[in-house]
């Protein structure tokens, strides 16, 4: 029996097993006289590994792994877990299955333009969600853009012409953060504000695509008032004069240099305008649930009735 090894180590793994085990649980397992697994492991862990099925420790003394997915089996061992992040190849994995023959039909049957709606759709509830500090639904739709991310880049991964997996998709975006941020994983910098953070982000991005004008890049298909905030954003940073920016009597102008000015200010004009439409359908609500109560039928209000029940509502 090895000297200077924990004779016990309890491996906890997910409960949906993506064939991927902790790598720091290798030099236990290797050690390990005996490899044990809990009946919340499946079989084919089982196999994978050559464990045997037991409920607790043997009473011999032994150098002992035991493979569980209950985080409670501790038992005073040594206790080794998955990284945080591995929860994702299980997402992999199920969208995988979702998307492959014997899945599920509608999922198969997704293109990336088919799956658009579901995109904006899905963002715009996450946003509301942090909009309205609601911490279980910032989670679940964090996983439901998350589920986005995934079918798109599984529908990519049967792409003949120029197919990419969600492998890519991670290693792309690693490799994106490493070389923007030069001050963190080079030391060949030092960048001590946000605010030249920020700068030093679009110059190094501005180089890396090689962009030609300062708006190259910012999404058209954004909302208005964003897309303007955008364009703002940008061109302040080109150092154009405020005073070229659109601002002529047509409703669009009027709006652009609305938004030009919140912006420059530092106010955010989307989020502004967001607020104050989700505060006005409040009180719209209000007043109509003030009618009801009073018996009135709020589908058939007129003018005096609406300023009566808004009235209410302000006081």
């Amino acid at each position: 029996m090895s000297t200077g090894i924990v004779q016990r180590t309890v491996v906890v793994l997910p409960e949906r097993w993506s064939g991927v085990l902790p790598a720091a649980a290798v030099p236990a397992l290797r050690a390990a006289e005996r490899v044990l697994a809990d009946a919340s492991v499946p079989d084919e862990v089982v196999a994978a590994t050559g464990a045997v099925r037991a409920d607790g420790w043997g009473a011999d003394g032994a150098a002992e792994v035991l493979l569980t997915t209950d985080p409670a089996r501790a038992d005073g061992a040594a206790v080794i877990g998955l990284p945080e992040g591995s929860a994702l190849l299980d997402a992999v994995a199920v969208m995988d299955r979702l998307r492959s023959p014997g899945g599920c039909p509608w999922d198969a049957e997704q293109t990336h333009e088919s799956l658009l709606q579901y995109l904006i759709e899905e963002c715009y509830e996450l946003y509301q969600a942090i909009e309205d500090g609601d911490g279980d639904a910032i989670r679940e739709e964090l996983g439901d853009v998350l589920l986005q991310v995934l079918f798109h880049a599984r529908v990519a991964a049967e792409d003949t012409a120029r197919p990419f997996t969600i492998d890519d998709v991670a290693g792309d975006l690693v490799a994106k953060l490493v070389g923007r941020h030069p001050h963190v994983f080079a030391g060949s910098e030092r960048i001590d504000t946000a605010e030249r953070q920020e700068h030093r982000w679009e110059e190094l991005k501005r180089a890396e695509k090689q962009r030609e004008s300062s708006v190259d890049g910012v999404p058209l298909g954004q909302p208005a008032v964003a897309l303007a905030a955008k364009l703002t954003s940008r061109t302040a940073r080109a150092h154009l004069p405020a005073d070229l920016l659109p601002a002529g009597a047509s409703v669009g102008e009027q709006l652009f240099a609305l938004a030009a000015k919140a912006k420059l200010a530092g106010v955010d004009p989307e989020a502004e305008l967001r607020s104050a439409a989700r505060r006005f359908a409040d009180t719209v609500r209000a007043a109509e649930q003030a009618a009801a109560a009073d018996g009135a039928d709020p589908h058939a209000l007129d003018a005096a009735g609406w300023r009566r029940y808004w009235s209410t509502r302000a006081g």
